[in-house]
C-alpha cells in the first residue's frame, strides 16, 4: 500500500517562496532592525547628539548625553536578544503544536516562569542571575507540560482552543499565585510588581551576557528542528511514516521554546504577544518552512521589542511605558483578529 503525498506536496508548493525573494525580505528586515537599534540609543527621554553616541561607543561617560547612550546600549541589546528569543519561541510553539494562537504568554508559559522566580525569591533566598534563569526555565517547562497535558484531555486531542483556553485558564492562576506569594512580603512586592510588567530598562552588560548562552543553545535547538517542524505539519501520521520520531521531535523543540522563553524571562519579566504576532507576519513573506521561519522570526521579534522601547519612551517622556504593556496594547487587537477571522483552525 503506498501513500499519497500529492496533496500535502501541492500545499506546500502553494506557499513555497522564491529563494531570492526570501533573502531580499531577510536583507530588508535585517535593516529595518539595525535602523531600530540606533533609534533606540540616540532617541529616548532625552535626545543625544551623534558625537555623544561615537564618544560612548569609544568608552566615554564624562557628560550626561555619553552617560545616557552608555546604559541605553546594553538595553538595546536586551531588547534586541529577548525580542529574538520571544519571536523564535513563539513560531516553534506554534510549529509544534499546530496551534495559530500558540504563544509563550496566551499559552501561560511565560507566567510559570515568573512565578518559579517569585517563589524562589520569597522562599529560598534566590539571588543570582544564573539561579533566576535555571528557576524561570524549570518554570516554564512544567508549566508547557501542565498546559499541554490538559489540552489534550478528551475529544480530539491538542486542538487549538483547547490549548488557548488552558492557557488562559492556567496563566489566571498562576497570577494569583503569584499575587498570594508577593503581597505578604513587602521586601519583595515592589521589585515584583515592576518586573511582572516586562521591561528592558534594567539591562546591563551583566545581565546580556548571564543569559547570552542560554538564549544561544535555545536557538541551537529551534533551528536543528526545523525540518522535523516541516515534516510534523504534515500530520503525525505523515511524519512518522517519513521517518520522524514524532515524539522526540516535539520534545525536543518544545524544550528550545522553553529555554529560550524562560529565559528571556527571568532577565525582562513576562512579555507577551511577541510570539503570537511576529511568527503570522513572518509566514506572510516567506511561507511556512520553519528553516526560513525561524530565522524571519528571531530578526522580526528583536525589531519589534526594539521598536515598542523606543514608543514606550516616547510618548511618555520624560517618563517612560514599560515595553510589555506597549506590546500588550500592540498584540490584544492580533489576537482578536486572529480568533474572528482564523476561526482558531489548526495550521
Amino acid at each position: 500500500m503506498t501513500t499519497d503525498l500529492s496533496p500535502a506536496v501541492s500545499g506546500a508548493a502553494a506557499v513555497r517562496r522564491p529563494r531570492r525573494g526570501k533573502s531580499l525580505w531577510l536583507l530588508a528586515v535585517l535593516g529595518v532592525l539595525v535602523a531600530l537599534m540606533f533609534a533606540s540609543v540616540v532617541v529616548g527621554s532625552r535626545d543625544v547628539p551623534w558625537s555623544a553616541v561615537v564618544a560612548a561607543f569609544g568608552g566615554a561617560a564624562e557628560n550626561f548625553d555619553q552617560a545616557a547612550v552608555a546604559k541605553r546600549i546594553p538595553r538595546t541589546l536586551l531588547a534586541v536578544l529577548a525580542g529574538a528569543a520571544l519571536g523564535v519561541a513563539g513560531a516553534v510553539m506554534q510549529g509544534v503544536t499546530r496551534n495559530p494562537l500558540a504563544d509563550p504568554g496566551i499559552l501561560g508559559v511565560n507566567m510559570g516562569a515568573s512565578l518559579a522566580v517569585v517563589t524562589g525569591i520569597a522562599y529560598f533566598g534566590l539571588a543570582t542571575a544564573t539561579g533566576f534563569i535555571w528557576t524561570a526555565v524549570i518554570g516554564a517547562g512544567l508549566t508547557m507540560l501542565f498546559v499541554y497535558a490538559i489540552g489534550s484531555l478528551g475529544r480530539g486531542g491538542a486542538t487549538p482552543l483547547k490549548l488557548a483556553l488552558a492557557g488562559a485558564a492556567t496563566s489566571a492562576a498562576l497570577a494569583s499565585f503569584i499575587r498570594a506569594v508577593v503581597l505578604p512580603r513587602g521586601d519583595i512586592a515592589e521589585g515584583a510588581q515592576s518586573w511582572q510588567i516586562g521591561g528592558v530598562g534594567g539591562g546591563t552588560f551583566d545581565s546580556v551576557s548571564q543569559v547570552l548562552p542560554f538564549l544561544l543553545a535555545g536557538l541551537a535547538v529551534c533551528l536543528l528542528s526545523a525540518r522535523a517542524l516541516n515534516l510534523l505539519a504534515l500530520g503525525d501520521e505523515l511524519a512518522a511514516g517519513l521517518g520522524e520520531r514524532v515524539a522526540l521531535v516535539r520534545g525536543v523543540a518544545f524544550l528550545g521554546a522553553v529555554v529560550l522563553c524562560g529565559a528571556t524571562t527571568a532577565v525582562t519579566g513576562p512579555i507577551s504577544f511577541v510570539g503570537l504576532l511576529v511568527p503570522h507576519v513572518c509566514r506572510l513573506l516567506v511561507g511556512v518552512d520553519h528553516r526560513w521561519l525561524i530565522p524571519f522570526s528571531a530578526l522580526g521579534g528583536a525589531a519589534l521589542l526594539t521598536a515598542g522601547d523606543v514608543v514606550g519612551r516616547v510618548v511618555a517622556r520624560p517618563g517612560e511605558i514599560d515595553v510589555g504593556i506597549v506590546t500588550a496594547l500592540i498584540g490584544a487587537p492580533f489576537f482578536i483578529y486572529i480568533v474572528r477571522r482564523q476561526k482558531v483552525r489548526a495550521l
